[in-house]
């Protein structure tokens, strides 16, 4: 312990994108560029299911809770990263990295478990329509998704986030730091951590490896299985437009869980022996910040009930906007003849 106290740092140093002053730039550029895309494309989800009664469904409950917490974790990670990258300072505080890496563990998993779930209930949605609450409300026995089971499932991905962030930041940050306080990273993140250590880290890494093979290949298991059975059943379809409507749902979740459990398995999964700094920091961007801005461009760019709530609410307003112009100028008008 006396050990550990003496080399307990009370900054970090968090590696920028480069040290060239045009690509330092061009990379703050890219990142608030996406970082504006993921607050907007996620808040305009947010407010058009909110706004929406016919959207008030399971599909687009998980869809909303995604969203959520896309924009948290990107504003997790990409402000910290925004800052070193124009900023000579590029420390962090102890407590602000321990907040940091709790908090992206949290939302990593809790994404990675919802995905799973949405993959769940776009099965039972497709291969058991009459077991399935369009409504998302509590209906009679044999229904399988219902307002309770929305609730329990969207909190599952949370507690599993929580737990497991409980466990690896207390044994991380218990680690001794004595070969150096700069991490050669973009932000607060285990696997470059534990470079640091002069303390053998085979255990944190073993219980890292056992975490994420647990969570992530329980819900790529899960997800596998889910889309093995809509894959059967969409075959079945005799009708070529229901086949359409179905992959095309379908494969807009594909696409961001491909993307997404790809690089959390590339980043968490490799052992420590072959682990690339530079490979890391690119796998790491992808799930923090490319991952987010994505999910709702793929969502509702290939989601008609969204797209059109979308035109229907921009009309409505535009309308709306119109007929108060046009009352103004006609009171205006009355006004000056009289």
């Amino acid at each position: 312990m006396e050990n550990f106290n003496q080399t307990l740092p009370t900054w970090f140093f968090l590696n920028g994108i480069s040290t060239v002053p045009l690509l330092k730039i061009i990379g703050f550029l890219l990142f608030i560029v996406m970082y504006m895309f993921t607050l907007a494309g996620n808040c305009l989800l947010l407010i058009t299911v909110r706004l929406s009664l016919e959207l008030h469904t399971p599909m687009y409950f998980f869809l909303s809770s995604l969203s959520f917490i896309d924009i948290c974790f990107s504003s997790t990670v990409v402000p910290v990263i925004l800052r070193n990258t124009l900023s000579a300072n590029k420390s962090i505080s102890v407590r602000g990295c321990v907040f940091q890496m709790f908090f992206s563990l949290v939302l990593g998993v809790a994404e990675c478990i919802l995905l799973a779930v949405m993959a769940y209930d776009r099965f039972v949605a497709i291969c058991k329509p009459l077991h399935y609450n369009a409504i998302c409300r509590p209906l009679n026995y044999q229904t399988i998704i219902n307002k309770k089971m929305c609730a329990c499932l969207a909190s599952m991905s949370w507690g599993v986030g929580f737990g497991n962030a409980t466990i690896h930041t207390p044994l991380t940050f218990q680690l001794p730091f004595c070969k150096s306080h700069h991490v050669n990273h973009f932000f607060c993140e285990m696997p470059p951590f534990f470079a640091l250590s002069c303390k053998d880290t085979r255990t944190n890494e073993i219980i890292v490896y056992v975490a994420a093979m647990f969570i992530v290949m329980y819900a790529f298991l899960l997800t596998l299985i889910s889309y093995i059975q809509i894959i059967f059943t969409i075959i079945k379809i005799r009708s070529s437009q229901g086949r359409e409507k179905a992959f095309s749902t379908c494969a807009s979740h594909l696409t961001v869980v491909s993307l997404y459990y790809g690089t959390i398995i590339f980043m968490y999964l490799k052992p420590r022996s072959v682990y690339s700094p530079e490979i890391g920091k690119t796998m790491s961007i992808l799930y923090t910040a490319v991952t987010p801005m994505l999910n709702p461009i793929i969502y509702s760019m290939r989601n008609k009930d969204v797209k059109d709530t979308i035109k229907i609410r921009l009309s409505k307003k535009s309308n709306h906007s119109n007929k108060k112009h046009g009352s103004k100028t006609l009171s205006k008008f009355r006004r000056f003849t009289d």
